[in-house]
């Protein structure tokens, strides 16, 4: 049967692994993903080639797990014995631990599920999905579908609108819309609602589980065994590239738009101009990654995520799934910035108020819930160790003054539109929280929110990002910040006048 699929695939896999034991191995390839690759290669040859190119078809568990110190991939300590001397094919992802997975059915003989779950990666990629378990990222969908504010600004953006009298109505949106744009990000919840039978060129008829929710990539998504997250979102089936987790194009997908405007502050970063121009011939797949030898500039993995030395080969700071622990405030959110939460799941959050919002509406935070300032301070240190690698400490020094400076000042501008907001809603000029209503779908509310989703966060990541001055102005910023809370005052100042009594 290999032979079959070496002839189909038009692909030799005769690879000699160096490692640092001095070991040169042809890896061997289970019998099981031998059978999948005959019909596969034919059926979906670019998922074969993908897999080909990948690390995983051409290193087995146990050779990889004999590489010293830091250039070793795999985390786990052990690895079951059937699959340390084979290569990572389709069957050692997709037939592993089948009865925790919802959607795992017969094929051809074979106990398969369809979806690939962060637990399955963790039987060899234990430590990073010990820390993602600790990300933000992998509780998304919770934190968005778990926190009613949340629903009601995405009803508000996503909802079905009609008209009602002489106002709009917004209902929420069906689950196919939810899942084309929020969830496309924060992830789906999957779900077996059935089993379908289709016509197979190469099988005739055979059964498939329907997967509610599928397909989706998105970074909290919960799976078919009950785990969240999605470790193709970054690391895409099926190379699984680091080449491809590192660059910037991976963040691109979810951090594109003004509410996290990531790539595009980026963009026009000097570290993205250098990177447009000089990426081509840097090495994005050493391990570990030496900064000023493997690349010139950082991209979002370098920051955030990567393993780094200097040309010495002393650790600059350790790799991490974890995302934030480097991060000590966290930018964006409602309504202001605020010190990273203390716990993934952010559902649990109440503000003095009792609202599930890490402050409340005047600014003031929600200690309890929020790292403390010790907490912060280490994770200062942490992301300037990464700035320090290609930075005079009086850049790093001032750069940061100038960012924190940023979170003062555009919170202090969100208190002005806020509090304008506050006495509409006090008026009876539009309907809040207060009045048991949607604080977000009218006209007016959507001017409010636009201050502190869209420009607010635009200013403060253009300076997080040394970004440069013009997005953090007239591209996406300062300009109209101050542009929509003259607005919100004439706005309010006319419907004054018109309401004042005859």
């Amino acid at each position: 049967m290999k032979n079959v699929w070496l002839g189909v695939g038009s692909f030799i896999l005769v690879v000699c692994v160096f490692m640092s034991t001095g070991i040169c191995s042809e890896p061997a390839i289970s019998e099981a993903t031998s059978e999948c690759l005959d019909c596969h290669a034919i059926q979906h040859p670019g998922i074969v080639k993908d897999w080909q190119d990948s690390r995983h078809s051409r290193i087995t568990p146990g050779q990889a797990m004999k590489v010293k110190g830091l250039g070793r991939k795999v985390s786990s300590r052990s690895v079951p014995e059937k699959l340390s001397g084979t290569a990572v094919g389709c069957a050692e992802c997709h037939l592993l631990r089948p009865d925790k997975h919802a959607d795992t059915f017969d094929h051809n003989g074979y106990n398969v599920h369809v979806v690939v779950s962060p637990e399955d990666c963790a039987v060899c990629h234990s430590e990073e999905r010990a820390q993602y378990a600790k990300n933000i990222m992998s509780h998304a969908h919770k934190n968005l579908a778990g926190n009613d504010l949340y629903r009601q600004l995405k009803t508000s953006i996503i909802g079905k609108t009609r008209r009602k009298g002489n106002t709009l109505e917004y209902l929420p949106a069906d689950a196919l819309t939810e899942a084309d744009s929020c969830y496309y990000c924060h992830g789906t919840r999957l779900r077996v609602t059935g089993t379908q039978v289709r016509d197979t060129e190469l099988a005739g008829e055979m059964a498939f589980p329907v997967i509610e929710g599928w397909p989706n990539q998105g970074v909290g998504r919960i799976n078919l065994d009950d785990s969240m997250g999605s470790c193709s979102a970054c690391h895409t089936r099926h190379t699984f590239s680091i080449e491809i987790a590192r660059g910037p194009y991976t963040c691109k997908e979810c951090h594109v738009g003004p509410d996290v405007p990531a790539f595009p502050v980026y963009s026009a970063s000097k570290h993205g101009n250098i990177h447009a121009s000089l990426a081509k011939d840097w090495n994005f797949t050493n391990v570990p990654w030496t900064v000023g030898q493997d690349f010139g500039a950082p991209t979002c993995a370098t920051c955030h995520i990567s393993l780094l030395v200097n040309p010495d080969g002393e650790e600059i700071v350790s790799r991490s799934h974890q995302m934030n622990n480097r991060l000590p405030w966290r930018i964006y959110g409602l309504i202001y910035a605020h010190p990273h939460p203390l716990s993934p799941d952010t559902t649990i959050i109440r503000n003095k108020d009792g609202l599930p919002l890490p402050t409340d509406i005047n600014g003031g935070y929600a200690a309890k819930f929020l790292i403390g300032p010790e907490e912060m301070k280490q994770r200062t240190a942490e992301m300037q160790k990464v700035c320090a690698g290609c930075h005079d400490t009086s850049w790093v020094t001032g750069h940061w003054k100038k960012f924190e400076h940023v979170i003062q000042a555009t919170d202090a501008e969100l208190r002005t539109a806020t509090g304008l907001m506050q006495e509409i809603w006090k008026q009876g000029l539009a309907e809040g929280l207060d009045r048991g209503k949607n604080p977000f779908d009218e006209a007016i509310e959507k001017k409010w929110h636009r201050n502190w989703l869209f420009y607010a966060n635009s200013i403060r990541f253009t300076s997080a990002m040394a970004g440069g001055g013009d997005y953090g102005v007239f591209a996406g910023g300062r300009y109209q910040l101050s542009m929509a809370i003259a607005e919100m005052q004439q706005w309010y100042n006319l419907r004054m006048q018109i309401e004042k009594p005859k």
